[in-house]
């Protein structure tokens, strides 16, 4: 089994290949159950947040994690990615300092 930690470090190798931007990890295993990390990270359009939501799912694949499932592909402006313990999420930078995710999972 693979750990968090390796699965962790190749999805943040997986968004860097791609050229994602302003990637960070949060520990959210004090805050929730569904998952330890979330992993978010900008994207320059909704067309290099597929591309990168597709690396991640193939760089899962290369060490054997499958990936529960992903949201928002037709979109493109969020992507999710869960990939069971760590859930990946794309956007574009207008998406995410709408959401402001980052503030949002500090406040709880």
């Amino acid at each position: 089994m693979t750990s968090v930690s390796t699965i962790k470090k190749n999805v943040i190798d997986a968004l860097e290949d791609i050229k994602a931007f302003d990637i960070i990890a949060l520990d959210v295993r004090k805050l929730t159950s569904i998952a330890d990390y979330m992993i978010i990270a900008s994207a320059s359009s909704s067309r290099q947040t597929k591309a990168l939501a597709n690396n991640v799912q193939d760089k899962m694949k290369e060490i054997n994690v499958g990936v529960v499932g992903m949201e928002g592909e037709s979109e493109g402006d969020w992507v999710l990615v869960d990939v069971g313990d760590i859930v990946v999420h794309i956007m574009t930078p207008t998406t995410r300092a709408y959401y402001n995710l980052e503030e949002l999972w500090s406040k709880v």
